[in-house]
C-alpha cells in the first residue's frame, strides 16, 4: 500500500508546475569606445541611454532560450564615449505552466533573473574600456511585460477595427 501511496505522490509531482534554471551564458558581448582617446579630455558627465528587448525561443518540450538583449550607450557632449551591446542568455525549463502564465515566466521572471548578470558583464566591460563604473538601476520586467502586451492587444484591436471598415 505505501508503494500506491508513493507512485500517486509521484504521479501528483508530476503534475506540478516545474520551473528550473539549467544555464546562464553570454550569447553575444560587444564594446565600442569610438572617440577614444580624446574622450578621457572631457570631463565626464555622461548622458546615458539603455535599450533592452527580450526574446526566447523553444529548444525541446520543456526547455526555452532566452535572450535578454541590452544596449547601452553613453555620450559627452553628443559624443559617444562608448557602446556595449550585450545578449545575456539562459536556458529555462519550464513545465506545466502555459498560456499566459508561460508568457509572463519568460518575458518577465526569466529577464529579471538574468539581467544582473548582464549588468555585472557591462560594468566589467566598461572599466576594461578604462571608463567609470557604471551600475545600471534595477528595471521591472513586470511592467514592461505588461506594456507590451498592452501594446500588442490595442495593435490587434487596431488592425480588427480596420479590416470591419474595409
Amino acid at each position: 500500500m505505501a508503494e500506491n501511496e508513493q507512485a500517486a505522490a509521484g504521479n501528483e509531482n508530476q503534475n506540478q508546475p516545474q520551473f528550473a534554471l539549467q544555464r546562464i551564458y553570454v550569447k553575444d558581448l560587444s564594446f565600442e569606445s569610438p572617440n577614444s582617446p580624446t574622450v578621457f579630455q572631457d570631463q565626464w558627465k555622461p548622458q546615458v541611454n539603455l535599450d533592452l528587448n527580450t526574446s526566447h525561443n523553444k529548444i525541446s518540450d520543456n526547455q526555452y532560450e532566452v535572450v535578454l538583449s541590452l544596449t547601452v550607450t553613453a555620450k559627452v557632449d553628443e559624443k559617444v564615449a562608448y557602446i556595449v551591446e550585450i545578449q545575456q542568455a539562459g536556458v529555462f525549463l519550464v513545465k506545466g505552466i502555459e498560456g499566459p502564465q508561460l508568457g509572463q515566466m519568460l518575458g518577465a521572471y526569466c529577464p529579471n533573473i538574468l539581467f544582473p548578470y548582464a549588468r555585472e558583464a557591462i560594468d566589467g566591460v566598461v572599466g576594461r574600456g578604462s571608463f567609470p563604473a557604471l551600475m545600471l538601476a534595477p528595471v521591472n520586467f513586470d511592467a514592461i511585460y505588461a506594456q507590451a502586451l498592452k501594446r500588442k492587444q490595442e495593435e490587434a484591436s487596431g488592425e480588427a477595427k480596420e479590416e470591419q471598415t474595409h
